[in-house]
């Protein structure tokens, strides 16, 4: 017999990094005293710039203090990987699971995620793939598309993914990517060439994914926060 479990989906829009990392914080904790199901934010950030836990300060091309100029914060965080930048028209979803409820180990947590974007890129006629040794992420040739920077605290997922949908690359210049010298970054639009449909299409394709690859079997959208 099918075990039914549900997903619930909170959609909320562009949000300021502190204040999704505030959430997830609280999120987390409700999850482990069991307060909550799993659910899954869905979200865009602000122009802003993220360091995990190794805090690789030196992966920062610019100085601190022109930040503010580029209209783009820094933050640090305790999720795994390397700097990145999130910003406007990157898709991100931020996954609250119990990963002993599902039955899946970090890795093939991570390996999920990352066919989740493989999903959506192949959707959209881009080839992806997972990085190779010493690659994080999903890449479309030799060019990252999308990042994963997960933390596992007692069994709960938080921090996720980011999909490049057609975020100011720009951004990126100032930045060694996920600590990867030498590597480029790109953009679901970009590898299309061309227009794509709205951003909420692709976020609900990434949700969609998520939800086949983790085994749910009913899902329920809500716009706004969840109710704490």
């Amino acid at each position: 017999m099918t075990v039914q479990r549900t997903l619930e989906v909170y959609k909320l829009g562009l949000t300021k990094y502190l204040d999704a990392l505030k959430l997830q914080e609280k999120l987390v904790s409700d999850r482990k005293l069991g307060k909550i199901s799993d659910l899954v934010l869905s979200l865009q950030h602000p122009p802003t710039y993220t360091l995990g836990k190794r805090k690789t300060f030196h992966n920062l091309l610019i100085p601190q203090s022109d930040l503010k100029s580029l209209g783009a914060e820094l933050h640090y965080t305790e999720r795994g990987g390397d700097i990145t930048f999130h910003g406007p028209r990157q898709a991100i979803l931020y996954p609250i699971f119990s990963l002993r409820e599902i039955g899946f180990g970090a890795r093939k947590y991570v390996e999920a995620l990352e066919s989740v974007m493989i999903d959506v890129s192949s959707l959209h006629g881009v080839k992806a793939r997972a990085g190779e040794k010493g690659e994080t992420g999903v890449w479309a040739g030799e060019r990252k598309i999308g990042a994963i920077g997960v933390r596992i605290s007692s069994g709960i997922t938080s921090h996720g993914l980011a999909f490049n949908i057609d975020p100011d690359l720009g951004f990126f210049e100032n930045i060694v990517p996920c600590g990867l010298e030498g590597k480029g970054v790109t953009s679901l639009r970009r590898e299309v060439g061309g227009e794509l449909l709205d951003d909420e299409v692709v976020h609900d394709e990434l949700i969609e994914s998520l939800v086949k690859r983790f085994g749910f079997t009913d899902v329920r959208v809500k716009d706004g926060l969840p109710d704490l």
